[in-house]
């Protein structure tokens, strides 16, 4: 059984940076021994007042995730599994949302559950007590924004060429050219690269292949396709070859044994 989030909007002041809070409740016989995080273009500080999950890396590894955490840019599946009662509070930034608030270099978190005390010192361990020990979800969101506003108050905005890139990857849902944009923008391949890693931990290219496979997988979540050799063409890969390649590499599954498993999706996948 999947769990549904519950969803609820940022404040005005904070939708420049902050696409979502979320939570997710349930009890352990009710989910997926293992679910698989889908890469998603986005970074989510996590909460969790119910109990914590394992991570299973890719070596076989298993360890306990911390009760609270910023979770980094995601380049490959991340495979999680819950230990007992599911109870989360998620803060879910824009591509380049967390930018303003980071404290260590955007692209060493990536593929990285980051403790909070690592990023903002006492204050990190501050903000966990009291998001943990809040009675609701209004004042769980209200103790964040709170925290988050004061730290913007302190920080720099958002590059303007970054936000045009990251505008156009989703508009385009990752049919995205990065030769023609940097044309179009009078800005080298090399620099815009550089801008991404600094800012979002990712290069353009990545982010495009990662809004491009999310979009493939709301349309099949969605059934709305008539054959996955059309699904590829219709998202614009090269082949059926390239479509698969790419697919494995995020989901760890062919397409065909992704759909043929009743399209078991991980819990944190963003089907808006």
């Amino acid at each position: 059984m999947e769990l549904n989030p519950k969803t609820y909007e940022p404040n005005i002041e904070l939708t420049a940076f902050v696409k979502r809070y979320w939570t997710l409740d349930g009890e352990k016989e009710n989910l997926p021994l293992k679910n698989t995080i889908v890469p998603d273009g986005t970074m989510k500080l996590i909460f969790h007042y119910g109990d914590t999950y394992k991570h299973h890396s890719k070596s076989g590894e298993i360890t306990t995730l911390p009760k609270c955490f910023l979770i980094g840019q995601l380049t490959e599946p991340y495979i999680i599994e819950p230990v007992g009662v599911t109870g989360s509070f998620v803060v879910q930034f824009k591509p380049n949302g967390f930018l303003p608030f980071a404290t260590i270099p955007i692209k060493e978190m990536e593929n990285t559950a980051v403790p909070l005390e690592k990023l903002f010192g006492q204050n990190g361990i501050d903000i966990e007590q009291r998001i943990l020990n809040a009675n609701s979800t209004t004042d769980r969101i209200q103790i964040i924004e709170t925290f988050l506003v004061k730290l913007l108050a302190e920080r720099k905005t958002i590059d303007i060429i970054v936000k045009s890139t990251i505008e156009t990857i989703f508009t385009t849902n990752g049919h995205f050219s990065v030769n023609e944009f940097s044309k179009s923008s009078n800005i080298s391949r090399r620099q815009l690269a550089r801008k991404f890693s600094t800012t979002i931990g990712l290069s353009p290219k990545q982010l495009a292949k990662t809004i491009r496979i999310q979009t493939t997988l709301k349309a099949l979540l969605n059934k709305e396709f008539t054959s996955l050799t059309d699904l590829a063409y219709e998202n614009e890969y090269f082949d059926q070859a390239h479509f698969i390649k790419e697919f494995k590499e995020f989901t760890g599954l062919t397409p065909k044994d992704f759909f043929g498993d009743d399209l078991k999706m991980s819990l944190i996948f963003d089907k808006k």
